[in-house]
């Protein structure tokens, strides 16, 4: 069986919350456990966030918020046990850098 090589992917450092999560499909709660996105919506300046442990979270439009903050540095306790996050997405989001002068946008 082969598997493919997983690359390293560069993101700007100040990149929105609501294209950083639309893109890496990971939410981190208040206890630093990590959640898989199920559905994300755009409601203005707010989102919507539901995992697939049918938790609902409302976000606002943040750079500086602890979850992008959490995000961007890899601060996570562990996996939520209910939305069985696979391995090779923690692998991907591993691999993930964010850098303040390289890297895409997001937009």
């Amino acid at each position: 069986m082969r598997t493919k090589k997983i690359h390293k992917k560069y993101y700007r450092k100040q990149a929105g919350i609501f294209a950083l999560i639309r893109k890496i499909k990971l939410w981190p709660s208040r206890k630093g456990v990590l959640h898989g996105v199920k559905f994300f919506e755009v409601r203005g300046i707010c989102a919507e966030i539901i995992t697939h442990c049918n938790r609902r979270v409302i976000i606002r439009d943040s750079r500086r918020s602890r979850a992008v903050r959490w995000l961007r540095n890899k601060w996570y306790s562990g996996e939520c046990n209910e939305c069985h996050i696979p391995r090779w997405k923690l692998e991907k989001f591993s691999l993930t850098s964010f850098s303040r002068h390289y890297g895409s946008q997001l937009k």
